[in-house]
């Protein structure tokens, strides 16, 4: 490591190769056009090459310069990656949960401040993304995932199997809700990736057409729905308390499993052991609660 040269000389070498001017670096760098100049030259001074050629009152690379300016670019771009990457991994204090961004909204916020009476040493950064997102790279503490499980490197704990209901607002279509299933499926529907074929056939109805508003994101589905235009087919735990507080009605009283479980996954790391776990216990109680008021399947 003795023949590293300096950062700063490095730092000032790579901007004047890109931007093809000192005075452009230094303005960049918020230093001074002589402080630039100064830092080229002790870089040369210690690799014993010319960097760059003077053409008029501009820069060129030399043909070392070039080749030298594409490594240092590539390294510093290391340097920096991994300087961020070191600042995002957790601290003692916080716990990161990574999450879908409807589950997160409709299911996990409306019951953190629990976790906070509870756990008030903790601060709780949420990740959330549509994402799967390698919680080996140290960046997360622990997430909750829908799927059939077996993540390589990750401890994993199912969490509960979800259902599909069909729901409206209670305004929809001026409180004239339907009352049967097909009616439910001759309606305007706002349409998701959740296929109706398995409720379609429990209910003993033709697939409705395709016709009609579609939206791939849980979300912006549940506030179209909300706002009476149109029904839904979604998954209960996004709709749960929604449908407690009055704000949407369930249409009927089918429901069908949701093929892909929800699931508690972690990466095993030792500094992360008791946030894990009071985590994994407190989400465990909630789930057993939500369970516990949730109807049985018809």
């Amino acid at each position: 490591m003795s023949t590293l040269p300096p950062l700063p000389a490095l730092r000032s070498f790579e901007a004047v190769s890109r931007l093809g001017s000192i005075t452009l670096a230094a303005d960049e760098l918020h230093v001074t056009h002589s402080a630039i100049s100064q830092q080229i030259k002790q870089l040369e001074e210690l690799l014993g090459v010319a960097l760059f050629t003077r053409e008029g009152r501009g820069l060129k690379l030399s043909e070392d310069g070039r080749l030298y300016a594409l490594q240092i670019r590539i390294g510093l771009g290391e340097i920096t990656e991994a300087t961020r990457l070191v600042r995002a991994r957790p601290r003692v204090d916080e716990v990161v949960v990574a999450v879908l961004p409807s589950f997160g909204v409709h299911w996990l916020l409306p019951r953190l401040p629990r976790f906070y009476a509870r756990h008030p040493q903790y601060r709780v950064s949420l990740r959330a993304s549509l994402d799967i997102q390698d919680l080996r790279q140290g960046l997360v503490d622990i997430g909750v995932r829908m799927g059939q499980g077996g993540w390589e490197g990750l401890a994993q704990k199912r969490l509960f199997d979800d259902e599909l209901v069909v729901v409206a607002s209670p305004a929809f279509n001026g409180g004239r809700l339907p009352q049967t299933a097909q009616e439910v499926v001759s309606g305007p529907i706002v349409r998701t990736v959740e296929s109706w074929l398995p409720w379609c056939s429990v209910a003993g109805v033709a697939e409705p057409g395709n016709a009609g508003l579609w939206i791939n994101d849980s979300n912006l589905v549940l506030e179209a729905v909300r706002l009476g235009m149109g029904v839904a087919l979604e998954r209960r735990s996004l709709v749960h308390g929604a449908l407690q507080r009055g704000d949407l009605v369930q249409l009927t009283d089918i429901s069908v499993p949701y093929p892909y479980p929800h699931w508690l996954v972690w990466p095993q790391r030792e500094s992360s052991q008791t946030k894990q776990q009071d985590f994994s216990t407190w989400i465990e109680e909630e789930i057993a609660s939500y369970l516990a008021e949730r109807p049985p399947t018809a």
